[in-house]
């Protein structure tokens, strides 16, 4: 079944994009939920002429992105948190806590953009993340999970 995506769809594609997927994950998710439609002819042809259309716009979010990739670049986060024996933490640190952390140094980012490599985190010291400001801009951000003293 091929269907034209509404909205970004984690691990499948994004906004726009003309993909193919089993009939019942269309049929029975993506199209009840309102994450895609059937890519018909006539749809084909109206989703080229807003692409062309959108061509332009999509210049500046792109230009936006990258200047925000170079802000988060600068940035220097460190995420406290309380620690046991060992340097381990209790609980643990998730993307959502990356997201606030980035929210109070003024760079609003939603949590789902937001990729820790080995998912949660239970232990303090360095970590890398990559955040995806666009489809196009995904920056590798680094961040230290340090002790409540």
């Amino acid at each position: 079944m091929e269907l034209i995506l509404k909205q970004d769809v984690e691990n499948l594609g994004y906004k726009d994009d003309v993909v193919t997927v089993k009939n019942g994950y269309g049929r029975n998710f993506l199209i009840p939920t309102g994450k895609a439609e059937l890519a018909t002819v006539s749809a084909k042809k109206i989703l080229a002429e807003n692409i062309k259309q959108r061509a332009h716009k999509e210049a500046k979010v792109i230009d936006d992105a990258k200047k925000t990739a170079e802000e988060l670049a600068k940035l220097e986060i460190k995420i406290s948190s309380k620690v046991g024996k060992g340097n381990k933490l209790f609980g643990s640190i998730n993307n959502a806590d990356l997201a606030e952390a980035l929210t109070k140094e003024g760079h609003h980012i939603d949590r789902k953009f937001i990729n820790i490599q080995g998912g949660t985190i239970k232990a303090t010291g360095p970590y890398n993340a990559q955040i995806r400001l666009h489809r196009e801009v995904v920056v590798d951000f680094d961040f230290e999970v340090v002790g409540e003293k």
